[in-house]
């Protein structure tokens, strides 16, 4: 679909993949890369959970969730590198600011137009204790490309590319968010024929 015209930058946008990705954790996965350029892209898959709930994965940092909001959700299976590092996705600290102040936090990635990404404890310690970042999505792993990795899996049709929408990722229901991401581009999942870019 964005195959030729695919910008060079796909940062802040959502990998959706089509149906002949076959692959345990990415079939039928929405991938938000927080960034992309020559020497690659890193992304984090929004739409599969693992099996461990938060505050399993908070007491084993030693830490005791104290956010209503989050002791039903588990931490989400963001990619096969690294599983045993957390990546936290947050909404944007100071957003309303033309310049924004420094990141409270040791080790903030600031995506450009989208969010935030904190992967040093600092973050979970305020979020333990009921603060932090609002909108938040913490992950294990994270997904990776070599550079013109990406490019190649795109024009091979491996993966739709579409500005990422935050709704998404922090609002819609997991089972939904692919459907959803799909729908960013106007299509529904039946429309992709799974043979597509195999003649």
């Amino acid at each position: 679909m964005l195959a030729d015209s695919a910008p060079t930058n796909l940062t802040n946008h959502f990998l959706i993949a089509m149906p002949g990705l076959e692959d345990a954790l990415f079939t039928k996965s929405v991938v938000y890369l927080v960034d992309h350029g020559e020497r690659g892209a890193m992304g984090l898959v929004i739409n599969k959970a693992g099996d461990m709930t938060l505050p399993a994965l908070f007491n084993k940092i030693d830490l005791t969730l104290q956010r209503d909001d989050l002791t039903p959700l588990k931490a989400m299976q963001g990619g096969p590198v690294h599983p045993d590092r957390g990546f936290v996705l947050h909404e944007p600290l100071y957003p309303d600011l033309d310049r924004p102040e420094p990141s409270p936090y040791a080790s903030t990635m600031t995506i450009p137009g989208g969010l935030e990404m904190t992967t040093s404890r600092d973050v979970l310690e305020a979020i333990a204790s009921g603060g932090g970042p609002r909108k938040v999505m913490i992950t294990l792993g994270y997904a990776a490309w070599g550079s013109g990795q990406l490019e190649s899996e795109i024009k091979e049709n491996t993966w739709l590319a579409v500005p990422a929408c935050q709704t998404v990722i922090f609002e819609v229901p997991l089972p939904q968010r692919y459907d959803q991401a799909l729908a960013l581009l106007g299509l529904e999942s039946w429309m992709i024929a799974p043979q597509a870019g195999n003649a």
